[in-house]
């Protein structure tokens, strides 16, 4: 049995299986374009003072692509291993979880490699600063040390160690959940409130703390958990509801509202100083309460307006499925291809007309490089293994 595809979505009352499908007639293709689209901004905004960006999530709202793939971890853990745990008792499903913990850690330190050596031959000493790798080149002994225990993260690879630890947990949240769901439920959101008050955080170096906190942004893998085990009849029945809709994009409204607000000059009086001062900055790396809503009032929108039949046939929904599929070395190719995209604006040319040249070519690149990993996972009657 495979443990790393996608399911259906369990929002539609005739999805009754809890069993991992890999069926691809019967896949929810809806999480692979999802975060398929995600991974293209994840490209897009890690290139710096690129106008294209103005495209993405985060521009628009008070959550970006982090909140897309720590949700859809978790809903597809609980299913996938939640099926070999059915099926092959806890030993089976615990090897299972430490075995893709195991993964996402060695691709860690593989784009952590990679990185390094980009840099290095960009030929330019501020890209040292920028990517915080300066460091590494300083202390590499120390450095190689802490980047082993995860402490050591240069710029934009911080969401890895996050998942390694989210995977590590799992059969500890899992044994939870089958205890009553809603005291894992009640606990988590205990930890993160606690984390909103004291600011309690794991250690990073060579100083700080790590960017993205699991102790915070362990609620909405749990979320996901949830969402994955809970009674199909009632969740529909709240996705399908009017006013759970009506508030959501009340919520969605006033979110672009504000963010807008801070970038465009002639939208900036329409909301009071105060209000603005209250609610900015708004804490990614604790997972502020205000990206948390925002997150769940635009998943519950894109459900509503991508149905459960949705196939995405179209040449570019089959793109984005491509690149979801493969997620975790298409994150990675992301990444250094951001940081090639910076390189070329810098020493060619950073016209508006070359940004967009960049951005899709950079598309482009994880398209074509997501099609040959299905492809050639097909060949060895496998799935792509996700996040």
């Amino acid at each position: 049995m495979k443990v790393d595809g996608i399911v259906n979505m369990q929002f539609e009352p005739e999805a009754k299986s809890r069993s991992l499908q890999i069926d691809g007639a019967r896949r929810d293709l809806r999480l692979d374009a999802c975060r398929g689209v995600a991974l293209w901004f994840v490209f897009i905004d890690h290139v710096p003072n690129n106008i294209v960006s103005w495209l993405t999530l985060r521009n628009y709202g008070f959550s970006d692509t982090t909140e897309v793939f720590v949700f859809v971890s978790g809903y597809t853990c609980m299913i996938a291993y939640g099926g070999v745990l059915k099926e092959q008792g806890w030993l089976a499903m615990i090897l299972h979880a430490v075995r893709r913990s195991w993964q996402i850690y060695v691709a860690f330190l593989l784009l952590l490699i990679a990185y390094l050596v980009l840099v290095q031959n960009l030929g330019n000493v501020r890209y040292l600063d920028e990517t915080n790798t300066a460091v590494f080149f300083e202390h590499p002994g120390v450095a190689t040390i802490h980047a082993s225990l995860m402490q050591y993260k240069p710029v934009n690879t911080d969401i890895l160690p996050l998942f390694v630890l989210l995977h590590l947990a799992f059969p500890a949240l899992l044994w939870l959940f089958r205890c009553s769901t809603w005291v894992a439920l009640a606990t988590s959101v205990l930890i993160y409130i606690y984390v909103q008050i004291f600011g309690s955080n794991l250690q990073g170096w060579p100083r700080g703390e790590w960017y993205f906190n699991p102790l915070a942004w362990q609620v909405l893998f749990v979320f996901g958990m949830w969402c994955a085990s809970a009674d199909p009849a009632k969740l529909q029945a709240l996705v399908r509801s009017r006013g759970a809709l009506a508030c959501a994009i009340l919520y969605l409204a006033f979110s672009l509202i504000v963010t807008l607000s801070w970038q465009v000059k002639a939208i900036e009086g329409l909301l009071p100083a105060t209000l603005s001062k209250l609610i900015y900055p708004i804490d990614k790396s604790n997972l502020d309460a205000l990206r948390l809503l925002h997150f769940l009032a635009l998943a519950l929108a894109v459900v509503r307006l991508m149905p459960h039949n949705w196939r995405g046939l179209s040449l570019w929904a089959t793109a984005t499925i491509r690149c979801g599929e493969n997620s975790l070395t298409i994150f990675c190719l992301s990444i250094l291809l951001s940081l090639i995209g910076h390189a070329v604006l810098e020493k060619m040319s950073g016209t508006v007309s070359m940004q967009f040249v960049v951005s899709v070519a950079g598309i482009a690149f994880m398209i074509a490089a997501a099609t040959l990993l299905t492809w050639a996972a097909k060949l060895k009657g496998r799935q792509p293994q996700l996040f």
